[in-house]
């Protein structure tokens, strides 16, 4: 152990140990290097050269590199300023891209509202239409209910009866429900001079044979259908003949009306020969069309007898109005002479007139000279001849 002043180093410790070896080696390093440093002061001359010249290059590098650091500020700001041209460019594009976007959104918005409302109305009439539907489906069945029966599918006749009349017809030519005199009651009965006198309308719908025949399946079923049918409009045919013509009292014949156009149709295009037995029975079918055709024709039947009633007081107003006629043409020509008459006083007093404004223009002017021609006035000088 060695005491240095307050310090005490111990030697038989590793790290001091360690350390005092360590300095001893660098103290031999560091005489070594003395000693070799001035043999090798000439040999480091060419060294120093070489470094100083690789000074030079190092300087050369570093100018270089300032100027490829300045290059590089150049082409960064180029870039960058490229980059925010770039940038206004796409950002103008994302612009009128978005605004187109929103243009077509809105413009398809408002086609798609458009549409909508479109759809919804047509939707609204299409619910329209099918309570419309469903409304007719209700009164279709209503119909065949009321057809269903024979009271209402003969007051169903008797209204359509009605109606065409009432159409066709001034209220005073016929008249509906009538009592005969044989106590039994017509439909409708047609006012009509004689001959041939009031007619008989009598609404009859054989629906039951129609349906049969309409729903045959087989010959059979077509074959009693058939029968039916041409039965059932006999005993309409013979029940008008026997009720509603009355000699004396009705026309030689009467109508049946048929409610049904496609009764009519079937009857006269398979049935002719029950056709021909109404006319032997002088009762005439007659359909909703044909009806009104036949009611037209009664009309004027009904207008030419009228005017032939009224033609004596027809021929009686005719004459006083000739009477008039010839009294207006005297009175006429009395007025044409007092016209005459009083042209010819006007002029006249024209002419007097003229005389007396000439008279009183001579007199204004004191010319005498050819007012005094008369006899009576003396002359003072000779006339001269």
């Amino acid at each position: 152990m060695i005491t240095v002043g307050e310090i005490e180093v111990d030697f038989s410790d590793p790290v001091v140990a360690g350390l005092a070896l360590l300095g001893l080696l660098l103290l031999i390093l560091i005489v070594m290097v003395m000693r070799s440093a001035g043999r090798s002061s000439q040999a480091a001359a060419p060294v120093l050269q070489q470094m100083s010249q690789l000074g030079d290059v190092v300087r050369g590098l570093s100018d270089g590199q300032q100027r490829l650091a300045g290059g590089l500020q150049t082409v960064s700001d180029t870039q960058a300023a490229a980059q925010q041209k770039m940038i206004q460019v796409m950002e103008a594009r994302l612009a009128d891209v978005q605004r187109s976007m929103t243009d077509s959104l809105h413009g398809s918005s408002i086609k798609t509202t458009r549409s909508l409302t479109e759809l919804q109305e047509r939707l609204a009439t299409i619910d329209k239409a099918q309570s419309n539907i469903e409304k007719l489906s209700g009164d279709v069945l209503s119909l065949q209910d009321i057809l269903s029966n024979k009271q209402t599918r003969g007051a169903f006749g008797e209204i359509q009866l009605n109606d065409i009349v009432f159409k066709a017809l001034p209220p005073d030519a016929y008249e509906f429900q009538v009592t005969l005199s044989n106590g039994k009651r017509a439909d409708c009965l047609i006012h009509l001079p004689n001959p041939p006198g009031p007619i008989v309308i009598d609404s009859k719908f054989p629906l039951e044979a129609y349906e049969a025949l309409r729903g045959a399946q087989n010959p059979a079923q077509v074959k009693e259908a058939t029968r039916l049918m041409r039965a059932a409009v006999r005993l309409h045919i013979k029940a008008i003949s026997d009720k509603y013509i009355i000699e004396g009292e009705t026309a030689d014949g009467a109508l049946l009306f048929l409610p049904s156009e496609a009764v009519y149709a079937e009857l006269h295009a398979n049935f002719p020969d029950v056709v021909r037995e109404g006319f032997d029975a002088r009762v005439w079918i007659v359909s909703p069309t044909t009806c009104m055709a036949t009611l037209n024709t009664m009309r004027a039947i009904l207008k030419d007898s009228r005017m032939r009633e009224q033609a004596g007081a027809i021929r009686k107003e005719l004459g006083l109005l000739y009477k008039d006629v010839e009294r207006l043409g005297d009175r006429v020509g009395n007025l044409d002479r007092h016209f005459g008459q009083a042209a010819k006083d006007i002029e006249d007093i024209k002419i007097s007139a003229n005389k007396a404004g000439n008279r009183a223009r001579k007199l204004d002017a004191f010319d005498f000279a050819e007012e005094i021609e008369s006899e009576d006035v003396v002359r003072l000088t000779p006339k001269q001849r």
